[in-house]
């Protein structure tokens, strides 16, 4: 088909071959795939950046829990001294 048409094909399909040559296809389906294997290489990477953010985040949060309480009620009160509960 070439260059005839290809308004029409545009409009039409999800993949045009602009030439006519079909070993393209072999070429787009190895793209597709190598990029396909590369999104979820980031998906994976990005949800174990979050998780391990979220667990470092909990580990330091947990000496805070009792104090972080006592921190808020302290704003108001200048002579009330909050000491950290061992």
């Amino acid at each position: 088909m070439g260059g005839l048409g290809s308004d029409a094909a545009i409009e039409a399909a999800d993949v045009v071959l602009m030439t006519d040559e079909p070993s393209k296809i072999v070429n787009a389906i190895h793209l597709s795939k190598k990029t396909m294997r590369i999104v979820r290489q980031n998906i994976v990477f990005a949800i174990f950046i979050k998780v391990l953010v979220l667990a470092l985040s909990a580990i330091r949060n947990i000496n805070n829990v009792g104090s972080s309480f006592c921190r808020c009620r302290c704003i108001g009160y200048c002579n009330y001294k909050c000491f950290k509960s061992t």
